[in-house]
């Protein structure tokens, strides 16, 4: 009798992790001219992004929220963006955050397993999105080039 309610458990488990492709993809923006959505490119975990802005004319600063559970400590920590262009990842910018004696972010320090939360503004770099459609990912890795955040951004600009 155990091994009918054994069997049809293991066949759901193996159908439901073959259908797995991934963390579902978010949309943060969206109206007639511009569209943003992000999916996390970490496979072990999701994190929450927002923003306050949803234009293609784009402030000097902007708003985020972000948060996150971490999975590994952060002492220092850097964001690198890339773009992507026929399917090859090409680097346009790469930031520490954190170092390892001078903390600038709430966040820094903080230990595998304790929740990250960040709110406020971060200086865009540049004025207007480019027209089109492309790919950015953006990555912030630990001293230890472990994944803290890993997303993939799709925008669409007409």
């Amino acid at each position: 009798m155990k091994m009918l309610k054994v069997v049809p458990l293991i066949f759901w488990l193996i159908y439901t992790a073959t259908r797995v492709t991934g963390w579902p993809e978010h949309t943060i923006c969206k109206n007639n001219q511009l569209e943003i959505k992000y999916r996390s490119c970490d496979p072990l975990q999701d994190f929450a992004f927002s923003f306050d802005s949803c234009s293609s004319v784009v402030a000097q600063t902007v708003n985020i929220r972000i948060a996150t559970i971490l999975r590994y400590s952060i002492t220092e920590l850097t964001v690198d963006v890339s773009l992507t262009i026929n399917g090859r990842r090409v680097p346009i910018y790469s930031k520490k955050l954190c170092e390892r004696d001078h903390p600038r972010l709430s966040f820094c320090g903080k230990k595998r397993g304790e929740h990250i939360y960040y709110e406020g503004p971060i200086s865009a770099g540049f004025s207007d999105l480019p027209q089109g459609n492309f790919n950015l990912t953006v990555q912030l890795l630990n001293e230890d080039r472990h994944t803290i955040i890993c997303a993939d951004f799709t925008v669409k600009n007409q």
